[in-house]
């Protein structure tokens, strides 16, 4: 009995106080999970919106990464809302304004249950933003949100302690934040006095302390946890920042990478050096260039022929004195642009010259008939004169002109004429080409608000073009005959064939614009009708008639070789464009 006795003292006084440390380590294991147990926050002192919990476990690990999960208990109260979004920073910064990167990965978002969230992940302003929710469903009352991360770069290195110091909540929040509770763990068992500790609360830069932490050491010497509570509730903008420190070489060293921004780096102040220079270019030095190169290569060359006379009778011939210019040629030779009244004039110049044959039938209702080719002496269709008659006429033998949209076979033609006046030497480049690339760099230079720009390349852009030596003086004999067909004094007495002069000249006179003068002064000669144009008036031949209707009848193609669309994009009602309720206005009502 006695040998029973001293048993059950020693007994007592060795294994009760184990039974009591383990009673104890249970229960604060009971209170750590009750941590992120939703159902003992279903009371909150907040109404609205708010963040019931924010629990944050952190785990520093040996390769100096930290594992962070956030456990958001959020309530949207009686809001439809489809989710949350989280912004954590991607740079950190030290007392003397040096910034170093966090990096972060293995990024995931699940509910209380484990099951994955919609989110979409970006970084803007140096943020990495977290939006989670689904965008086609709404959610009201609480949810859970698990963010779990990993982050580098966190831990600071001193030369009595390395450091964790992180702000858990962040100061950026726009609702109420009721507890916030943190729990880290270091790797290994480590003696309380090795470690320091502290927390703030608040606005940002706020010094405030209110909250608490507790040390607790594992039984197994694998690790130690630390305690982090707010004492009061964090409003909008308020949150809490913990600092730890713990002994050297628990963690690798590892430096984090430091923070260049791009405009302090080599290559972003070479490339800000550039832009400036370009800059610098394009509003002050590219404006007086382009003057300069006008000045210098934009105007035409000095004549090495006669000049400009008062009276030419023979249009001007090509550089190598092969043919005489078409009146297309000539026209585009004096405004070094090919217009509609050199289409209209090469119409004129192929029915005189027996490929068509131009009829009105009704008063102001013009037919173009296309006759069968012939070649008079060494006539022959020129590559724009091919191009018209096939493209106009197509498949058909005659096209009425207020039935017909020429406006894109008339913009190839023209395309074809320009290639013309290059290829035979009047223009050592294509007008056209060269204005267009002007007018683009005023349109760019209105987009960047470079006026001056704009203005110059615009105005000097059209009159950029050039002609050759042998341009300059052929167009001196186009203005010669152009003072010859406009001069009203009767010169033409000496003239055998008169008729054949005024056909001959009459596309030319077109293309100038002049057939009504020119037409004058043959007035009250006996000209004969012509076989290539027929008029629905059957009264005696007259010039000035023939001019009238001539005009008449190439208004007819103007008006069907313009475009059919508004320059804001809409299409005409007329050329086919109609239906019933285009164009503008209309609309409609009713109920559902």
């Amino acid at each position: 009995m006695k040998k029973i006795f001293v048993f059950l003292v020693v007994f007592l006084f060795f294994v009760l106080p184990v039974f009591s440390q383990f009673e104890e380590i249970e229960k604060d294991q009971v209170n750590l999970d009750s941590i992120i147990d939703t159902s003992s926050y279903s009371e909150t002192s907040i109404t609205g919106e708010h963040i019931r919990l924010f629990n944050a476990d952190i785990r520093i690990n040996k390769d100096a990464t930290i594992d962070i999960k956030e456990t958001i208990v959020y309530d949207f109260f009686d809001l439809e809302k489809h989710g949350i979004y989280r912004k954590i920073p991607m740079i950190k910064t030290n007392q003397d304004g040096q910034k170093y990167l966090l990096d972060y990965s293995q990024i995931s978002v699940v509910d209380d249950k484990n099951l994955a969230y919609k989110y979409s992940k970006s970084t803007v302003n140096n943020y990495l933003e977290l939006k989670i929710g689904d965008p086609d469903k709404t959610i009201t009352g609480v949810r859970t949100y698990v963010i779990n991360y990993k982050v580098k770069g966190a831990i600071t290195y001193f030369s009595d302690n390395d450091e964790l110091y992180w702000n858990i909540t962040g100061n950026e929040w726009q609702v109420p934040i009721e507890k916030v509770k943190v729990q880290i763990f270091l790797p290994g068992k480590i003696d309380e006095k090795n470690l320091k500790t502290d927390c703030f609360t608040g606005i940002f830069g706020s010094k405030e302390k209110n909250c608490n932490f507790r040390i607790i050491s594992s039984l197994n010497n694998n690790g130690t946890e630390i305690e982090i509570f707010s004492n009061n509730i964090l409003y909008p903008s308020q949150g809490l920042t913990t600092v730890l420190g713990f002994p050297i070489n628990l963690v690798s060293y590892i430096e984090p990478k430091k923070y260049v921004p791009f405009e302090e780096s080599l290559v972003g102040r070479l490339f800000f050096l550039l832009l400036g220079l370009v800059g610098l270019i394009w509003y002050f030095v590219l404006p007086f260039y382009i003057i300069y190169r006008w000045i210098k290569y934009g105007r035409d060359p000095s004549p090495v022929g006669p000049g400009e006379v008062q009276a030419w009778y023979d249009p001007p011939k090509t550089p190598d004195n092969r043919r005489f210019l078409t009146p297309a040629e000539v026209g585009t030779l004096g405004d070094e642009t090919v217009d509609l009244k050199d289409i209209s004039s090469t119409i004129v110049d192929l029915a005189r010259r027996g490929y068509l044959k131009i009829e009105e039938r009704k008063k102001a209702d013009f037919y173009l008939i296309r006759l069968d080719s012939r070649i008079r002496g060494n006539d022959k269709l020129l590559d724009y004169e091919k191009l018209l008659l096939d493209s106009f006429f197509k498949s058909k033998k005659e096209i009425r002109l207020r039935d017909e949209y020429l406006y894109e076979e008339v913009e190839k033609v023209k395309n074809k004429l320009y290639e013309d006046v290059v290829e035979i030497g009047l223009f050592p480049k294509n007008p056209q080409k060269i204005r267009t690339g002007y007018y683009i760099l005023a349109l760019i230079a209105l987009f960047t608000a470079n006026f001056f720009l704009a203005i110059v390349a615009f105005i000097f852009g059209r009159v950029m073009p050039r002609k050759t030596f042998e341009g300059v003086n052929a167009f001196n004999v186009a203005k010669s005959l152009k003072n010859f067909l406009t001069s009203q004094k009767r010169q033409l007495e000496f003239q055998a064939d008169r008729q054949m002069m005024f056909e001959k000249l009459l596309p030319y006179a077109v293309a100038f614009g002049v057939e009504r003068i020119w037409a004058k002064r043959f007035e009250n000669m006996n000209l004969k009708q012509l076989d290539w144009y027929q008029s629905y008036s059957s009264g005696h031949f007259n010039s000035v008639v023939l001019a009238n209707s001539l005009s008449s009848s190439m208004a007819s193609f103007r008006a069907s070789a313009t475009p059919n669309r508004s320059t804001s994009g809409f299409s005409s009602g007329f050329g086919g464009g109609g239906f019933s309720g285009g164009g503008g206005g209309g609309g409609g009502g009713g109920s559902w």
